[in-house]
């Protein structure tokens, strides 16, 4: 028997682009991209060099990249680079962006004054933090992800059952524990320094992606810097599009991208639950004789019968309507859910009706693995 050959993942296109962010979005289409992963400036106002208590110098962020003349630049930098993306995201994408007490509650504002809708803050609690030299403060160990729809009404992308999955089958919360980028992940320049002060770790990427894109879905990063984005969306099938306007760090990503091996397609699949399935309305499983006109439901304990209708409505007291509807009025609840509340029977047992969409998704041809 021969060796079975390895599947490919979906190929998604990928390019990185050398140039001012801000310029450079505004080149691309409207509505092109699925996510948006920023790891903006953070506006540190560090004022002189900070040393340990050795007096030795802590490498920190003081690059020009950085520095802005107060927070009125800042904060028409932040609306200029968060509207462009906004309308280069796909009216079903969504936004990541990661910053520190310095700036994202500044950047949060602006997001809401954009129409952009927050879906959660997640917290990245460091398990290796830089400590407080001075001892005046306590020691910063967090930074804040902000993740956010394009607008109220946005069906976004999350893959819960496969952030449930990753968490040990527990529903993953919003704060998250990894180490900083450190040792061999952190990437060095021709000197032996760190190529880029604020290189983000890999796994923290790939949890974002997994969390909310599908594979072959594109990728926007306008602060590309060494291109752990890009990285991660090469690795889990995505495509990405990277900005970045430092050619040294645009070099260190192009060497780094390239040796980025995809996972086969086969790996890449997210996990999904019910509500990740293809939708199957209750008027179909009649169509298809799943469930014949005439027959009854009732709910888990048998105090109530309903009968079928032809037209994928129930009947029951004397009222007609959704599965969702007369289930809720026999209740007398504002809600129902008809699929768990309905049940059929079958060698004797009751089981709910949700169950026979399986079925269906079968007989369509749109089964969901």
């Amino acid at each position: 028997m021969g060796m079975r050959k390895r599947s490919k993942p979906a190929k998604a296109s990928s390019r990185l682009i050398v140039g001012d962010c801000l310029e450079e979005l505004k080149a691309l289409a409207d509505g092109s991209v699925d996510m948006v992963f920023a790891d903006p400036p953070y506006n540190l106002q560090l004022d002189g060099e900070l040393l340990r208590p050795n007096n030795t110098r802590v490498d920190g962020v003081d690059n020009d990249w950085d520095k802005f003349s107060g927070f009125a630049a800042y904060d028409a930098f932040t609306r200029d680079w968060l509207g462009e993306c906004r309308r280069v995201l796909k009216p079903e994408g969504s936004l990541w962006v990661i910053g520190s007490y310095h700036n994202i509650f500044r950047v949060g504002t602006v997001l809401q004054d954009l129409g952009y809708w927050i879906l959660n803050d997640v917290i990245w609690r460091k398990t290796n933090p830089m400590p407080n030299f001075r001892g005046r403060r306590f020691t910063n160990a967090h930074e804040t992800l902000i993740w956010a729809a394009h607008n109220a009404d946005t069906r976004y992308t999350f893959n819960y059952e496969a952030m449930k999955a990753l968490n040990e089958d527990i529903q993953m919360r919003s704060d998250w524990l990894f180490p900083i980028c450190s040792g061999a992940e952190r990437l060095k320049n021709a000197n032996g320094k760190k190529a880029h002060p604020t290189q983000k770790p890999e796994a923290l990427l790939q949890r974002i992606i997994l969390a909310a894109t599908n594979p072959g879905d594109i990728v926007l990063d306008p602060f590309f810097g060494t291109g752990t984005t890009g990285a991660a969306a090469k690795r889990l099938g995505r495509g990405w599009v990277g900005i970045e306007r430092n050619e040294a760090y645009a070099a260190i990503a192009r060497e780094r991208i390239a040796t980025t091996e995809p996972l086969d397609r086969e790996c890449l699949d997210v996990s999904r639950g019910k509500r990740g399935a293809p939708r199957v309305p209750f008027g179909t499983l009649v169509e298809l004789g799943i469930l014949a006109p005439g027959a009854k439901l009732y709910d888990s304990r048998a105090k109530h019968a309903a009968k079928v209708r032809a037209d994928g409505t129930i009947a029951c007291a004397g009222e007609q309507g959704s599965i969702h509807k007369i289930g809720a009025h026999i209740q007398g609840a504002q809600a129902c859910n008809g699929w768990t509340f309905w049940h059929y029977e079958t060698g004797g047992e009751l089981k709910p009706i949700d169950a026979l969409r399986d079925e269906a998704r079968v007989q369509l041809g749109i089964a969901h693995s």
